[in-house]
């Protein structure tokens, strides 16, 4: 099933209300051949439909879910850690992203004065729908995920490599688009996830080409931290990350799940 968040168009036409105002304000509807049937609550709710419709043309997708927080997965990708000179480590290796960093699809990534190098990096990305503490280890996930979606976790690569830790280079504003869809059921190991550039492919991998599953990644994270519904997990990048330039429209896109497409700006003010 494909879900998502929207703003009607009455709803969508104030762009100088903050992200998280505008995510507030957001319905949700599941998606189905181009319309969305609107449904009361969150996405991983009981999905009461209130018999509302909307065309997907003439509504504002917004991001599917507002997390407490974004944990990424760095060096999960054998190709990745190769092309970066990097080691592969030997558990999953964890960050974090603000939620102030967050975009909608189809807004705009803005480049900052303080970096000469930004990178897109196409994941998948993983919602949590219950809360999760300590799982047994062999307790089954699944009920504990609400779906998938697509993440571009965009990345100031040289002051990632000043910096050494990965705070600053992460965590500028607008460097977390994600969405459109959330999809409930889990994508193939077969799916592939590629990024484009201007309509250029860039990245492509299928995902079973992770070195850490989507199951061991949230059981390892679970038990360093609580993960809370609507939390986002970004599960890590193959290989093919470059530098993106004011102007580009970037794409992320997963088999059977969508495509994230955000543009590109030069720093502001």
């Amino acid at each position: 099933m494909k879900l998502c968040r929207f703003l009607p168009p009455e709803l969508s036409k104030n762009p100088k209300q903050r992200m998280h105002e505008l995510y507030a304000s957001s319905l949700a509807g599941i998606v189905e051949d181009g319309t969305i049937r609107e449904i009361s609550g969150e996405l991983w709710g009981e999905r009461k439909p209130t018999g509302r419709q909307f065309r997907g043309g003439d509504v504002k997708y917004m991001p599917p879910c507002w997390p407490s927080k974004i944990v990424c997965v760095g060096r999960n990708y054998l190709g990745h850690i190769s092309e970066m000179g990097s080691v592969q480590p030997k558990e999953p290796l964890i960050f974090m992203k603000p939620p102030s960093a967050i975009i909608a699809p189809e807004d705009t990534i803005v480049m900052p004065p303080s970096s000469q190098r930004v990178d897109y990096e196409g994941e998948l990305a993983v919602v949590m729908g219950r809360r999760c503490s300590k799982p047994r280890p062999d307790e089954d996930l699944k009920p504990y995920i609400a779906g998938y979606t697509c993440i571009d976790d965009v990345t100031a690569r040289d002051l990632q490599k000043l910096d050494v830790q990965f705070t600053r280079a992460k965590g500028f504003d607008t460097f977390c688009p994600f969405g459109p869809i959330l999809e409930t059921d889990r994508p193939a190991l077969a799916a592939v996830l590629e990024t484009r550039v201007n309509g250029q492919k860039k990245q492509s991998a299928a995902l079973e080409l992770m070195i850490f599953s989507v199951d061991v990644i949230i059981r390892w994270t679970a038990h360093v931290m609580t993960l809370e519904p609507g939390d986002l997990i970004a599960t890590g990048t193959p290989e093919g990350v470059g530098p993106l330039s004011p102007g580009d429209v970037v794409e992320v896109s997963i088999t059977g799940i969508g495509t994230l497409r955000n543009k590109v700006v030069g720093p502001q003010g």
